[in-house]
C-alpha cells in the first residue's frame, strides 16, 4: 500500500501543468539533441543548468531527466535513416537499422526502436519505484566511513568501465579530484591552489567546467570534422512493424531490457555499454544471427531497449546514494546542489514529492516520446540537413550567457573557454572527460566524509577497514583495481574500444 501511496504522490506532482509542460519540453529537446550529431545530452544539460535556477527543484530535474532519455530516442533516428548516430549508444543501432532503411524498411525499424525503448522505460520505472526505497533505507545506515569507501569504489569502477587507456582514465580522475580541491578549505579557512586569484577563492564552478569540457570542447572537435551530410532518405513510409517483426523483437527486447537494467546501475558506460552488450548477446543467441549486419530487426530492438534501460536505471545510484553513474548523472547531482537539495538517501524522506515526482515523470516522458517521435520523423530528417556552421555560433552564445549569468563575472567565461580548449586536447589524446567530471563532483564530498570519519575516530584511519561495510567496499575497489591492471584484461579492453 505504501508503494501505491508514493506513486500517487508522484503522479499528482508530475501531472501538474507546469511539470507536464517542462517534461514535454525536456523530451522534445532531448530528441532534437539526439538527432543532431555532435551535441549530446551532457553538453545540453550543462548549457541549460543556469536556466533552471528560477525553477522549482522538481520541475528542473524533470526537464533535465527528459533531455537525457529523450536523447536516447533521438539518436536512433539518424542512426537508422542516414547511418549517422546522434548518440554513442546508437552506434550499434546503425549497423542493422541503416540496412533496413536501405531496404525500404525504415518505418518498421523506427517503430520497433520506439516501442522497444518505451517497453524498457516502463519496466525500469517500475524497477526504480520498487528497489530505490529499500536501497535508500540501507544507505541511511551509512556513516562517513562507508560513504567515503562507496565513493572510492565508484571512482575505481568508472576507471574499469571507461573507454580507452586505463592510465588515461586514472589520470583524468586524479585531475578531477585536484580541481575539486581548489578554493577555500572549509575547516581551516585557508585558500588552496588559488594562485592568488580572488576569483578562485570559492573554487571553480561546476557549470563552468561542465560547459567548457562538454560544450565548447565538443564544438571545437565537431568543427574539425565538419562535412556535408547527405540525407538519402527523404520520406519514411509504413510506420508499423509486421507480425513477424513483433515476434522476432520480443526476445531481444526482453533480454536488452534485463541487461541494460543491470549495467545502467554501474558507474561508467551505462547506456552505451548496455547497447554494445545487448547486440553482442543477440549475435550469439539469435536464431537469425546470419542476418546481423544485413538488416536484422533484432539488431535494432536489443540495443534500443538496452540503452534506454541503462539510461533510466542510472538514476538509482544518483537518487538513493548520491553517486553519479555517468556524466549526465553527475550534472543532475550538480543541478540538485545548485537547487539546494543535498543528493543522497535523505531526499526520499525529506522531499518525497521531488523523489516520486521524478520517478513517475520518467514513465510519462517515455509515453510522450512514443506519441511524439513517429509523427515527427519528417521534421527530424529536415533537422539533420542543417549545416553545423549555422548551429555552433548559437551554442557558443548560449554557453557564454549561461556562464556569465552565474556570478556576473567575465572571469567565468574565460575559464569556460580554457576548459573548452582543455576538453578538445583531451579528446585528441583519447582521454574521456567523463572520469574527470566524476572526480570533480566526488572529490570535495570524499574529502568531507573522510574528515568526518577521522574526527569521529579521533584520527584513527583504521576506521575505514574495521567497519564491515566500509571494509567490504574498499576490498571490492582493490579487487577491481587489480583486475583492471592485469595485462590480459587491459589488452582485451583496449581492443574492444578500438573495434567500437
Amino acid at each position: 500500500m505504501e508503494l501505491f501511496d508514493n506513486l500517487w504522490l508522484g503522479l499528482s506532482t508530475a501531472m501538474t501543468p507546469v511539470n507536464l509542460l517542462y517534461a514535454l519540453m525536456g523530451v522534445f529537446l532531448g530528441t532534437a539533441i539526439g538527432v543532431l550529431p555532435g551535441l549530446g545530452p551532457a553538453a545540453t544539460i550543462a548549457m541549460l543548468l543556469p536556466a533552471t535556477f528560477a525553477m522549482p527543484p522538481v520541475t528542473a530535474l524533470i526537464m533535465l531527466a527528459g533531455i537525457f532519455y529523450g536523447a536516447q530516442y533521438g539518436g536512433s533516428t539518424t542512426a537508422i535513416l542516414v547511418n549517422l548516430p546522434g548518440e554513442t549508444s546508437s552506434v550499434v543501432t546503425a549497423i542493422d537499422g541503416y540496412q533496413m532503411a536501405r531496404q525500404g524498411k525504415a518505418g518498421r525499424a523506427l517503430a520497433v526502436a520506439a516501442l522497444a525503448s518505451f517497453f524498457a522505460g516502463t519496466v525500469c520505472t517500475l524497477l526504480i519505484a520498487l528497489f530505490a526505497p529499500p536501497l535508500a533505507e540501507v544507505a541511511l545506515k551509512f556513516g562517513p566511513a562507508e560513504y567515503f569507501s562507496l565513493m572510492v569504489l565508484g571512482l575505481i569502477a568508472s576507471i574499469v568501465l571507461a573507454n580507452g587507456s586505463i592510465l588515461h582514465a586514472l589520470g583524468m580522475i586524479i585531475l578531477g579530484l585536484l580541481l575539486g580541491l581548489i578554493g577555500t578549505d572549509v575547516n581551516s579557512g585557508a585558500q588552496r591552489y588559488t594562485f592568488g586569484l580572488p576569483e578562485l577563492a570559492d573554487g571553480i564552478g561546476f557549470v563552468t567546467v561542465a560547459m567548457g569540457m562538454f560544450g565548447i570542447g565538443e564544438i571545437i572537435a565537431n568543427l574539425e570534422h565538419e562535412s556535408t551530410r547527405d540525407v538519402s532518405i527523404k520520406e519514411v513510409k509504413g510506420l508499423w512493424p509486421t507480425r513477424d517483426d513483433f515476434k522476432r523483437s520480443i526476445g531481444p527486447t526482453l533480454r536488452g531490457t534485463a541487461l541494460g537494467s543491470v549495467l545502467g546501475i554501474l558507474p561508467g558506460g551505462g547506456a552505451s555499454l548496455a547497447a554494445f552488450g545487448a547486440y553482442a548477446l543477440e549475435k550469439k543467441v539469435s536464431p537469425n544471427r546470419h542476418e546481423f549486419g544485413k538488416g536484422a530487426i533484432e539488431g535494432v530492438a536489443a540495443p534500443e531497449s538496452a540503452n534506454n534501460a541503462g539510461a533510466q536505471m542510472s538514476f538509482i545510484p544518483m537518487l538513493t546514494l548520491g553517486i553519479p553513474a555517468n556524466p549526465v548523472m553527475a550534472l543532475m547531482i550538480g543541478a540538485m546542489i545548485i537547487q539546494g537539495v543535498q543528493p543522497g538517501p535523505s531526499v526520499m524522506n525529506e522531499q518525497p514529492a521531488l523523489f516520486w515526482g521524478l520517478i513517475v515523470s520518467m514513465w510519462l516522458g517515455n509515453l510522450m516520446l512514443l506519441v511524439l517521435n513517429l509523427p515527427l520523423i519528417g521534421m527530424w530528417v529536415k533537422m539533420i540537413t542543417i549545416p553545423y556552421r549555422y548551429l555552433f555560433p548559437a551554442i557558443l552564445v548560449f554557453c557564454a550567457i549561461g556562464v556569465f549569468s552565474l556570478n556576473n563575472a567575465t572571469f567565468d567565461v574565460y575559464f569556460m573557454a580554457l576548459f573548452g580548449v582543455i576538453g578538445y586536447v583531451f579528446k585528441k589524446l583519447d582521454c574521456e572527460p567523463a572520469p574527470l567530471l566524476l572526480g570533480f563532483i566526488l572529490g570535495p564530498m570524499m574529502e568531507e566524509f573522510l574528515r568526518r570519519a577521522l574526527l569521529l575516530s579521533k584520527g584513527d584511519p583504521m576506521v575505514l577497514v574495521t567497519r564491515p561495510i566500509s571494509a567490504t567496499m574498499l576490498a571490492l575497489a582493490g579487487i577491481l583495481l587489480c583486475l583492471v591492471l592485469l595485462p590480459a584484461f587491459s589488452k582485451t579492453r583496449e581492443e574492444a574500444f578500438q573495434e567500437e
